[in-house]
Formats: structure tokens, C-alpha cells, sequence
């Protein structure tokens, strides 16, 4: 009898430690499960793009008076942002480009504008797939007098400002819609003396690499 009893309770202390080691196992806490954060699109690095406009050009002559000289461009741009974490972003772009910007007068004669370029630093600010920037720096162009006995070309240098905005497409393809201040400066055709400045719309598209 006594065998018995002891029996019983070494059975039912065995129970006890199983289902208290089963409840122990429950009670582990389960490893936390991996969340995927989603990928931050970075503008920082090389790009090259293509883009075309139009430019409303003013000529204004040193004697008085002012004439419109409107157009389409085409032209190329190459660049380099820096982007920090904080968002902003930072770079330096050249552009050169093409402008029909001309008028013609009676006596056959022809003004125009054509080859322009420019170098700018930029500043912007990155909300992931945009980017929205300010641009400034030094520019120049060619002008051009023809017919009527006159044949003549100045280069005019002077400064431009402008923003935009970049999107991202791809993570290598962005577009671009950007409006610029153009100031020429002096310049002199045939003797005669003249500022010019242009407004201009760009859109373009770019490569990122």
C-alpha cells in the first residue's frame, strides 16, 4: 500500500514538471519579425539630360528703344548633386545650348542669337522622387548682325537665376521643368551698343548614373 502511494505521487509530480515545462515553452517570447523599410531615392551622383524651349528675348539700344527677339532652344546639360541626409541637396551644372531668337529689319537685315551656355551652382531640397531646386551662376551668348552691308558677332557674358523641379521616373530617368532669368549684358553690333535678357521655359529629360 505504501508502494502504492508513493507511486501515485512520483506520477503525479512528473505531470506537474511536463505541463510546467510545456506552459514555460508557451511563455518564450517569439523573435520579432524583420520589417522591410522601404528604399529612399538619393539624386546624389553624375547626370546628363537633353532639353528644348522657348526664349523671350529683349534687346534694348543703348540710344533708346527695344525690339523682342523670340525663339525656340535645344540644348545639353551635365551635372553633379551632392544630397546629405537632412534632405537638401547641392550641385554644380554647365548647359549649352542653341536659341533661334532673331528679328530681321528692312534692308535685308538680320539679328540674332546662337550658341549660349552657362555654368550654376544649385540648391534644392529632395522630397524622395523630387526635387525641388534654385539655380544660379554665370552665362553668355553669341549674337549675330547680318545684310545690309553689315556682317558682325559679339559674345555677351552676364549672369542667370532660375528654378525647378527634377522627378525621377526610374532610379536612372528624370524629367525636368525649369525657368530661367537670362542677363546678357552689354554688347556692340555694327557700332552700335545694346543690352540683352531672356526669359526662358526648359523641359527636359535626364540620365542619372
Amino acid at each position: 500500500m505504501k508502494a502504492l502511494f508513493i507511486f501515485a505521487a512520483s506520477a503525479a509530480m512528473t505531470a506537474s514538471s511536463v505541463a510546467y515545462a510545456a506552459d514555460a515553452v508557451e511563455q518564450i517570447p517569439q523573435a520579432p519579425q524583420a520589417v522591410e523599410m522601404p528604399v529612399v531615392f538619393s539624386w546624389n551622383g553624375p547626370y546628363v539630360g537633353l532639353h528644348s524651349g522657348y526664349a523671350w528675348g529683349e534687346g534694348d539700344a543703348a540710344g533708346g528703344g527695344s525690339d523682342d527677339f523670340d525663339g525656340w532652344r535645344l540644348g545639353g546639360f551635365v551635372g553633379y548633386n551632392w544630397q546629405f541626409s537632412s534632405g537638401f541637396v547641392a550641385g554644380i551644372e554647365g548647359d549649352v545650348n542653341y536659341d533661334w531668337n532673331k528679328n530681321s529689319y528692312a534692308g535685308g537685315v538680320d539679328i540674332d542669337t546662337g550658341f549660349s551656355g552657362s555654368v550654376r551652382g544649385r540648391v534644392g531640397y529632395a522630397m524622395d522622387r523630387a526635387l525641388i531646386f534654385g539655380a544660379a551662376g554665370w552665362t553668355a551668348t553669341t549674337a549675330h548682325i547680318d545684310g545690309g552691308g553689315f556682317d558682325d558677332d559679339d559674345m555677351l557674358n552676364g549672369w542667370t537665376v532660375g528654378a525647378g523641379v527634377d522627378y525621377a521616373f526610374t532610379d536612372n530617368i528624370f524629367g525636368r521643368l525649369e525657368y530661367r532669368y537670362n542677363d546678357f549684358g552689354n554688347g556692340s553690333l555694327a557700332g552700335a551698343d545694346f543690352d540683352f535678357s531672356q526669359h526662358v521655359i526648359n523641359v527636359g529629360i535626364g540620365v542619372k548614373f
